[in-house]
């Protein structure tokens, strides 16, 4: 009876680590969460929305000034000697005027504008970026939760057939009684293990369904993909280049020093004298109609723009000492993910070459020998208790090493380890 309500328990266990909704919703592979993010995160939509608003001051950057026009009615006289005749003397007059703009402003102004876009498109591709690295990390948490949940579960499982022939043994008079209560006890700790992945698999879906922006129910939502490592990677140089060549934000430091060198010929051209030309047309009893022309130039002694001169100069060194940072970052984040991947494989190629076998193999055979009474309950304990911490290490490995290439993607602005 004992054995069976373990086993029902196993059985719930595992019904509880895969979600109910698997048969009515497929798992999810990393290319479906990645292409669900960029159409429902707000945040990227939100900075797509910013984009466009870029777009729409090119309209306005390029718009010509407006002319003015002036309408005087002039010498009412209602009061005048002759009351039959009050707009006798009336002096319509109807003038225009139209600032024109020297030095190439408006193109400098759009190109500036133009400029602000592509600039802007580079910072969205750099946020991009770094959030499709947070939805990654998210995408490895659940799939190393998910391993996690699976190695429990059958700990769970191997350790209760155990206990099963222990329970025999002891029936058998084999074992002491105080030999059976310790290893019930023991079991408390594969239980604790299955809790609490199960907790971690739960919170790392919440994560991932909040950056999707998701309602499903946790249950009815599953990713799947390849768990594991590789040997074939990008050498050092390669991922240099490969950064240089990709990363956003270098991308974005370059065209902040070319909007920075549009910006000070602007400032330049918007030093220089813009007249204003007007016509106006009018009537001046005894003349019945008139016409006049005249320019108007702004002299220009003291503003001279001298002000947005010198800042928009100082704007060009600060964004090619800021370009010179981002470069340094750039080798760094790749020199620094490119170690930090190389150390996550050398451990999991012992582990996967040496340490699993070694671990299975003392487990298998200190449990074979305790079962025959060639071993000690201390020695079976440690066993198992190297086991299981053996392979779950080697699981945190994989998502380390998993975690890493998710840094190295990011750190060269592409996808190099899938």
């Amino acid at each position: 009876m004992q054995r069976l309500t373990r086993c029902l328990w196993i059985v719930a266990a595992i019904a509880g680590a895969v979600p109910s909704g698997a048969f009515a919703q497929n798992a999810l592979n990393w290319q479906q969460v990645k292409d669900r993010f960029e159409a429902t995160n707000p945040t990227m939509l939100a900075a797509r929305i910013g984009i466009d608003e870029s777009k729409a001051q090119e309209t306005t950057a390029y718009l010509r000034p407006n002319p003015d026009m002036t309408t005087t009615l002039d010498q009412f006289a209602p009061f005048s000697g002759n009351p039959y005749r009050p707009l006798g003397s009336l002096m319509p007059l109807v003038s225009a005027s139209y600032l024109h703009e020297r030095g190439g402003k408006r193109e400098l102004r759009l190109e500036s504008a133009q400029k602000g876009t592509a600039l802007a498109q580079s910072q969205l591709a750099d946020q991009e970026r770094t959030l499709l690295f947070t939805l990654r990390n998210a995408f490895v948490q659940t799939l190393q939760q998910k391993s996690v949940v699976a190695l429990a579960t059958e700990n769970l499982a191997y350790y209760d057939h155990l206990l099963g022939v222990s329970s025999e043994r002891f029936k058998a008079g084999d074992i002491a009684q105080v030999d059976l209560d310790r290893l019930e006890l023991q079991r408390v700790q594969f239980e604790t293990d299955l809790q609490s992945a199960l907790v971690n698999l739960r919170t790392a879906k919440i994560q991932l369904l909040t950056l999707l922006n998701d309602r499903t129910p946790i249950e009815q939502f599953d990713v799947t993909g390849p768990f594991e490592f590789t040997e074939q990677i990008l050498t050092l140089d390669e991922l240099h280049q490969t950064a240089l060549a990709n990363r956003p934000d270098l991308k974005a430091a370059m065209q902040s020093v070319d909007k920075a060198r549009t910006d000070y010929h602007l400032a330049v051209a918007n030093g220089s004298t813009d007249p204003t030309f007007g016509v106006d047309l009018g009537r001046n009893p005894p003349i019945p109609v008139y016409i006049g022309f005249s320019v108007t130039v702004p002299l220009r002694i003291f503003d001279r723009n001298q002000g947005e001169k010198a800042r928009t100069q100082l704007d060009i060194q600060r964004n090619e000492r800021l370009q010179d940072a981002t470069g340094a970052q750039v080798f760094s984040d790749a020199d620094s993910a490119f170690a930090t991947l190389n150390s996550s494989r050398v451990l999991l190629r012992a582990y996967k070459n040496k340490y699993l076998e070694q671990a299975t193999r003392v487990r298998d055979t200190v449990s074979f020998s305790y079962q025959h009474g060639g071993a000690s309950l201390l020695d079976f304990l440690n066993a198992q208790n190297d086991y299981r911490s053996v392979q779950l290490n080697y699981l945190n490995l994989v998502g380390s090493y998993m975690t890493a290439a998710s840094q190295l993607n990011m750190a060269v602005g592409t996808e190099v380890i899938q």
